[in-house]
């Protein structure tokens, strides 16, 4: 009994202590990995889907025109393309009796821009909050909490249709405070992945894991146009639903430290800069089989609620977090212009000579995010095969500029090239994005200047992805205003974030090529003492 009390204190998850008195044994170490991996996923996944609904509905709140609504045989809900009738004076006039007060006057799409900067604004501050928080109460609880919390007011603002609610400021402060709850999510969830996994394939291994964002973006279109035609509050209710039940799966199965089930930390002071697949899995094994031969876990326990947490300033002086941090501005402010406005630009683009339907061009950008997928994959693989997380990131912002004016000028061309380009567009774009989220951030949370304490690791995520955040708050806010004076104008806007996110890097970039050069001309003449991993987050002068 002593030993179960002593596992409810040490932050052991009630589903796992569950498993494990039915199953008279516990999981063995690389269960676990498996069950974090899976767990984070899905909760990750549940934030980004309940984030979605808003681009859906966008075309609904706003009209500019009737839709040919009638649908035969659905994927998974509609036809990918659907006509639509062309837009002229008349429509447009009428259209201003259509849609929901007090989105459909004149100034509605600078209104919709409002609610998603106040959702993101809140969100980027939030976060450096959450961060803090993280790195000093227990993970999983704060963890559950926000993703309940989430699910409440996003499932409110849909109760806006239902309750007949027309005020803006109700809309303004139902996604002010989901973005507070939001917050928790992302400083959370890496923290969690870096207390259970080393360094080695890191960018690999949170590479295919970080497919969460593009898998929720996804997922997220499909429910909320799904229940479109229900009414749209059901498009928030549904997602909302979905990250509310998630958080209480956080809470009865996610261990947010190895050290809570018995197991050391891989980023252990002693072997910071010297980790291989010996130290990180062989090591944790022997203490495995102990505690399962022994019936007891004989772990220093520094796990949920017992570490102390870096500082804000401390956090920003180690080297590489501010420039990450000032080029995840740039390059969330082009992901989240296309997470936000991408349906809304498909339903107002002609494709082929046609138009799409609300539901159709929801559906169609889930394909951004399928390229995204890839990229995030291909980022993480190729920086950690190059040693240098910089490099590739700037070399997929370099890219991501033809990529989207390609989409621009030929993406109504065919329905074929459409698909095509903007799966292209969202590698390159996503590619960045999901590199710097995930494996930078955990190596800089990780940094041997922080001596091992993995308490930095949220504190880290937050700064860089908290900074990110302004940006994904200014990118929806800009295009809400030009997007009336015209899409190429939005464009040219993404052409200069994507732009300026690449030449942030330079910096390191030119580090990490001096390292590769000169270790290639000492190459057989000395054995090169350092440690080759990571280079671009050394202490730099």
């Amino acid at each position: 009994m002593a030993g179960n009390n002593n596992d409810l204190m040490r932050g052991n998850p009630p589903g796992i202590l569950l498993i494990r008195s039915m199953r008279r044994k516990d999981w063995s170490l690389k269960t676990y990995k498996y069950v974090v991996l899976l767990i984070t996923f899905i909760a990750y996944t549940s934030y980004h889907a309940s984030r979605k609904p808003s681009s859906i509905v966008k075309s609904v709140l706003h009209p500019h025109t009737f839709l040919n609504e009638t649908f035969s045989n659905p994927w998974p809900i509609g036809p990918i393309f659907a006509k639509k009738e062309t837009l002229g004076p008349t429509d447009l006039g009428k259209s201003r009796k259509k849609g929901w007060e007090p989105f459909n006057d004149d100034d509605g799409t600078s209104k919709l821009g409002e609610i998603d900067v106040a959702f993101l604004a809140c969100y980027s501050i939030g976060m450096y909050v959450a961060g803090h928080l993280g790195d000093s109460l227990d993970l999983r609880l704060f963890l559950t909490t926000g993703m309940i919390g989430s699910g409440i007011f996003v499932g409110l603002f849909g109760m806006g249709y239902f309750w007949k609610v027309h005020a803006f400021w109700f809309y303004l402060l139902m996604q002010m405070v989901a973005g507070l709850f939001q917050a928790t999510g992302w400083p959370s969830v890496v923290a969690v992945i870096g207390n259970w996994f080393g360094k080695r394939k890191r960018g690999l291994i949170m590479g295919i894991w970080n497919a969460h964002t593009s898998v929720g973006n996804i997922s997220g279109s499909l429910m909320a146009a799904g229940v479109l035609e229900y009414g749209w509050g059901w498009s928030f209710i549904v997602p909302g639903g979905f990250i509310f039940f998630a958080g209480i799966m956080v809470y009865l199965l996610l261990p947010a430290y190895p050290e809570d089930v018995g197991f050391p930390c891989p980023n252990r002071p002693s072997s910071e800069d010297s980790l291989s697949p010996i130290n990180d899995e062989e090591a944790q094994r022997v203490k495995e089989n102990m505690g399962e031969n022994g019936q007891s876990y004989n772990v220093p326990r520094v796990g949920s609620g017992s570490r102390t947490s870096v500082g804000l300033l401390d956090a920003c002086l180690i080297p590489g977090v501010i420039p990450f941090a000032l080029c995840l501005f740039f390059s969330k402010l082009v992901a989240y212009t296309f997470l936000y406005w991408l349906p809304f630009y498909l339903s107002r683009t002609a494709i082929g000579g046609e138009y799409v339907s609300v539901k159709s061009a929801g559906n169609l950008s889930a394909l951004f995010d399928v390229g995204g997928i890839v990229g995030g994959i291909l980022a993480g693989h190729l920086s950690d095969k190059l040693d240098a997380r910089a490099t590739t990131a700037a070399s997929f912002m370099y890219a991501a500029i033809p990529s989207m004016l390609l989409y621009r000028k030929y993406g109504g061309a065919s329905k074929f090239m459409n698909i095509f380009l903007m799966m292209i567009a969202g590698l390159f774009v996503n590619g960045p994005y999901a590199l710097i989220t995930t494996a930078v951030s955990a190596d800089l949370g990780t940094h041997s200047s922080l001596k091992g304490d993995s308490r930095a690791l949220a504190t880290v995520t937050a700064i860089i992805d908290g900074t990110g955040s302004m940006g994904a708050a200014l990118g929806p806010l800009l295009t809400g205003f030009l997007s009336t004076k015209g899409w190429d104008a939005v464009f040219i806007m993404l052409v200069v974030g994507a732009l300026s996110a690449g030449l942030l890097l330079s910096r390191l970039v030119l580090v990490e090529l001096s390292e590769k050069f000169s270790k290639h001309l000492a190459c057989g003449q000395h054995n090169n003492g350092g440690s080759a991993s990571q280079p671009l987050l050394r202490d730099q002068r």
